[in-house]
């Protein structure tokens, strides 16, 4: 399938997911989210799995779209920004209905090998951004002499967790927000990084 009609598939296949979670999704579903017929979409796609692992693929690219530009003039800066990419969703009218999905397709990772790998994927574009800037930060004298993969997976424990609260339990992410921002300011500045921040203010 070339990328413009597979690229259908996969905004099908996400909104179809939002609309119906992961459990009462079916073929027929995504089919009626696109031009297709059914029996068209499983000419390229034996079952819903083979879909699913379409579209956690693009999911991770999509992910590392996000996180590769991120604003600001130092890797502190750069670091909130992140912050702000991952835990706001005030104008995503879907992000409660396609985090609660993507919950119950976490769910089956560990008895789905495809979902797993699909899955590290993610965790690990949010994990390798974290620990590229903390890494900068440090050469650039921004950060203190912590441990750039230590913080990463720190920090991303912190993401991944606060989602899954704020769908579970309907904790804010904005408190979670102001924790990392904390964090960073409090943990990781060096007194030149402040110094800059407050510069920059």
């Amino acid at each position: 399938m070339s990328d413009e009609p597979r690229e259908t598939v996969v905004r099908a296949t996400c909104r179809a997911l939002c609309a119906h979670g992961y459990a009462n999704l079916t073929m027929q579903d995504i089919a009626d989210e696109t031009d297709l017929s059914k029996a068209a979409l499983h000419y390229h796609y034996d079952t819903k799995r083979d879909l699913l692992t379409t579209f956690l693929d693009s999911l991770a690219s999509w992910y590392e779209g996000r996180l590769e530009d991120l604003p600001g003039d130092d890797p502190a800066a750069r670091l909130h920004a992140l912050f702000d990419e991952c835990l706001t969703t005030d104008a995503d009218a879907d992000y409660p209905a396609f985090h609660t999905a993507m919950l119950e397709v976490k769910a089956q990772a560990p008895y789905e090998e495809a979902y797993r790998e699909r899955l590290t994927a993610v965790d690990d574009v949010l994990r390798s951004r974290v620990e590229g800037l903390v890494a900068e930060g440090i050469d650039e004298g921004v950060f203190r002499e912590v441990d750039p993969e230590a913080t990463a997976n720190f920090v991303a424990s912190v993401v991944v967790g606060a989602h899954t609260r704020n769908v579970a339990v309907g904790h804010s992410l904005a408190e979670t927000r102001v924790l990392l921002d904390a964090y960073v300011d409090d943990h990781l500045l060096t007194d030149e990084g402040e110094a800059t921040r407050e510069a920059a203010r």
